[in-house]
């Protein structure tokens, strides 16, 4: 059977471009479209709508009025099924010609955040936001009865679907490179010399430097711990982290900036636990830190509750301005087996996304 794969926007780097990358694999066969290509090759070949031939290109937040009408019009074309990956409207998409019937499925990262849970988005928090979304509420509910089956990447994101779109969906999570985090990278002289000045066992906070990650969650369990810090990344809060670092923990905090791949295998095989604290709809990182033999302190809300197992690979923390808790938190995590924290994160790898997406498609296709 021959397909359509349809994503959003595709950027350089991004789990939801990864989760593309992984379908485009399992369905090579398949012909490829979105928004607007940001790539460069990487996804090539792949089909861009017409507001790539606009100066809306790139611009996400002025071009999303006009998506879901962008969606409604695409060009015609033959295909036995479509598969969309969407996180805003992808879902919409409809094609012209023979296309226009077939099944419609859809892998939702989630619905979209900023529309349906502005207060986990500070980007649907404004007056004008707010407006559009009572607009666009409606609108991206009905479009959602279309597909025949939705997939989602997590029980969190399935119990959001069925609030927001009042649809079921059955959970595929995303995939995980968890082999290349249980090897032992490859550093140059000058990554190995960052390595070795890190403190041989620390709490390890890793992601962008952004106030929603809360990073500062990192820094609060090793002041609780009495562990010294380590946060790796890099983004436009760091002099917020610095300043809470030298006034909570003062020369206790290491700043690791943009670490390659090997080196943060590296920090996260080193690390005693990962904290985790943000409210993800399924979370990567968690699962890298597993593949990489380290446990996790997750919130206890969101999808990472789902893949870290409290006391065998980790703990679950409700209370982040907690003390105690913190402290019990990382006491529990360090009672965890290096061997359980690898054994859990096979259950989210490639070969596992690969099997049950084309499963999914095979079952709902005909």
């Amino acid at each position: 059977m021959s397909g359509l794969i349809v994503h959003e926007w595709l950027s350089p780097a991004g789990g939801s471009e990864n989760v593309f990358e992984a379908i485009a694999r399992v369905f090579p066969d398949a012909e490829r479209w979105c928004l607007w290509n940001d790539a460069g090759e990487r996804f090539q070949p792949v089909h861009e709508t017409l507001l790539a031939r606009t100066p809306l290109k790139g611009r996400k937040a002025l071009a999303l009025p006009f998506m879901p009408s962008v969606w409604r019009h695409l060009p015609a074309r033959e295909a036995d099924w479509v598969l969309t990956s969407s996180h805003l409207f992808a879902h919409h998409a409809r094609f012209a010609g023979t296309a226009r019937d077939v099944p419609k499925l859809v892998y939702t990262h989630t619905p979209a955040r900023y529309i349906w849970v502005p207060e986990l988005d500070g980007r649907g928090d404004s007056l004008p936001a707010r407006a559009l979304s009572r607009v666009l509420k409606p609108l991206d509910r009905k479009r959602a009865q279309e597909p025949v089956a939705i997939a989602a990447n997590s029980r969190f994101i399935a119990e959001r679907v069925a609030d927001a779109w009042e649809r079921e969906a059955e959970v595929i999570y995303p995939p995980v490179a968890v082999a290349e985090f249980g090897q032992e990278p490859e550093l140059t002289a000058a990554e190995q010399d960052r390595l070795d000045a890190l403190p041989e066992s620390f709490i390890l906070g890793f992601s962008r430097f952004v106030p929603y990650k809360r990073l500062d969650a990192a820094i609060a369990a090793g002041r609780a711990s009495g562990l010294p810090v380590v946060l790796a990344g890099s983004g436009p809060d760091e002099e917020r982290l610095r300043a809470i670092a030298e006034e909570t923990y003062p020369g206790a905090v290491t700043f690791v900036h943009h670490p390659s791949t090997p080196l943060l295998t590296a920090i996260l095989q080193r690390a005693s636990a990962l904290v985790f604290a943000p409210i993800e709809d399924f979370g990567i990182i968690p699962v890298e830190a597993m593949a990489a033999g380290t446990p996790v302190l997750a919130n206890a809300v969101g999808g990472a509750v789902e893949s870290v197992l409290d006391g065998v690979t980790g703990a679950h923390v409700h209370d982040w301005e907690s003390p105690a808790e913190l402290q019990a938190a990382v006491s529990k995590a360090l009672g965890s087996s290096a061997d359980a924290c690898r054994a859990r994160a096979t259950d989210f790898g490639e070969d596992v996304f690969a099997r049950e997406i084309e499963g999914f498609v095979a079952r709902n296709a005909r």
